[in-house]
């Protein structure tokens, strides 16, 4: 199931950078998940200081 990213980001980046697939890009205010990508890992939400991607 894929992740999707609420409004408690705070774009510092670190879920895109720990993405295996490149999911993630940043938005306008906060990062988004393209769904269609996203393998449902959870790598996102176990890097995510403020715990921001949580499962669909």
């Amino acid at each position: 199931m894929a992740y999707v990213i609420k409004s408690d980001c705070i774009c510092c980046g670190a879920c895109a950078a720990e993405c295996p697939v490149g999911a993630i890009t940043e938005g306008d205010g906060i990062y988004v998940i393209d769904p269609d990508t996203c393998i449902g890992c959870g790598a996102c939400a176990g890097t995510c200081p403020v715990g921001a991607p949580v499962e669909e």
